[in-house]
């Protein structure tokens, strides 16, 4: 077991990350493991990659208590009793790919939208009315209507409000993020969605996100841009969850030994309706799963940020703040605009629509302390 975990960490480069993320993803069995290796695994003072397969395993569903608690004391130990809020601002909703699972979809009939450089302006003004001070900003993957330039003066923007600036937008070049950096932009997420690559081809079937390799190694590219932080994820469901969860975790496992002064962040969304829906979920998957999931993420890498967002329901969200997520989305909108004007529609429906001021109440009541601000610009 020693020299399997050795030998992950021995080649660096870009192509044996991936090559060993897929090959590790393709034989992942995860229903080899028992209780005798749960117990092991839990018994650890810190875990390695099998340890990790065997916490994402069936057997470890009947260990969820325990499991629950070894992630508590992980999160309290690195992250103390603070939850660090934030909110997404969508800017375009306009799209190149045809992706079945996504309601901006370029072959899906919505109302698409850009908004003006004064639209995200005041849209971010009405924001930082609220208190927060980090915004994840978004668009479509569409290089003609959310060309590089305009997502730039956008975060020109962000960093006149707010002291943390995220990404969520398409895969770029390492001079794009290094552009996009010295305009003030600190974080990136970036999705592979699922890591089954035949899944992904045929969910993906034209546009620029079906180059399944530029995708996967744009969290390098954003890194070597200088970008600070990467959250990784993919969307639950699209795939058997287990694998994707573990090929997950693999991926920023090996991102943070080779740049271990980056900040490593899970997001763990699971597949919503939207607009003209019809696909449904192919890989179903429960709260009780999900929960599993990201206790899995805080012993796999216990000083990773692990967020949850409004996909999930108030009740789940509530519970499991401070047992293994740190962060939390509050006054979501996933249409364009909203906050002040919805110019377009929105890319999924949410569970959690709460305000700002309730999220703090319910962080308070869970005996937490919610963030607002926890980077300082100098």
């Amino acid at each position: 077991m020693i020299n399997r975990e050795n030998n992950i960490n021995n080649n660096t480069s870009k192509a044996s990350i991936k090559d060993r993320v897929i090959k590790l993803y393709s034989d992942f069995n995860y229903t080899r493991y028992t209780d005798s290796d749960v117990k092991k695994v839990l018994a650890k003072e810190s875990i390695n990659y099998t340890d990790f397969e065997i916490l994402l395993s069936p057997a470890a569903e009947n260990h969820l208590e325990f499991i629950a608690q070894r992630a508590k004391r992980e999160t309290r130990k690195h992250f103390g009793n603070s939850i660090s809020l934030y909110t997404p601002l969508y800017i375009s909703n306009y799209c190149q790919n045809s992706c079945i699972y996504c309601g901006f979809s370029n072959d899906n009939n919505i109302k698409r939208a850009k908004l003006t450089l004064q639209e995200i302006e005041n849209e971010l003004k009405t924001i930082y009315q609220t208190g927060l001070r980090e915004v994840l900003l978004l668009t479509g993957e569409d290089r003609a209507n959310s060309s590089v330039e305009y997502i730039g003066e956008a975060v020109k923007i962000a960093s006149k409000y707010f002291t943390t600036i995220g990404l969520e937008i398409y895969p770029l070049e390492i001079n794009e993020y290094r552009y996009l950096q010295e305009c003030g932009a600190d974080f990136i997420s970036i999705y592979q969605e699922t890591y089954d690559k035949d899944l992904y081809d045929k969910y993906h079937l034209f546009g620029p996100k079906k180059d399944y390799d530029f995708r996967f190694d744009a969290s390098e590219r954003a890194i070597e841009g200088n970008i600070r932080g990467v959250t990784f994820g993919c969307l639950l469901g699209l795939g058997d969850y287990r694998k994707d969860a573990f090929a997950t975790g693999l991926h920023a496992y090996l991102i943070q030994q080779k740049y271990p002064h980056i900040e490593i962040g899970f997001s763990v969304p699971r597949l919503r309706s939207f607009i003209n829906s019809s696909i449904g979920v192919p890989f179903p998957i429960s709260e009780r799963e999900l929960l599993q999931i990201m206790l899995a993420y805080r012993i796999y890498l216990p000083s990773a940020n692990i967020n949850i967002s409004t996909r999930e329901r108030a009740g789940f969200r509530d519970n499991i703040i401070g047992l293994a997520a740190t962060k939390m989305s509050a006054e979501v909108r996933t249409s364009v605009g909203g906050h002040q004007e919805k110019k377009g529609d929105e890319q999924f429906y949410i569970s959690d629509g709460r305000d700002v001021d309730a999220i703090h109440e319910a962080i308070k009541n869970k005996g937490l302390q919610p963030v607002y601000r926890d980077f300082i610009r100098i």
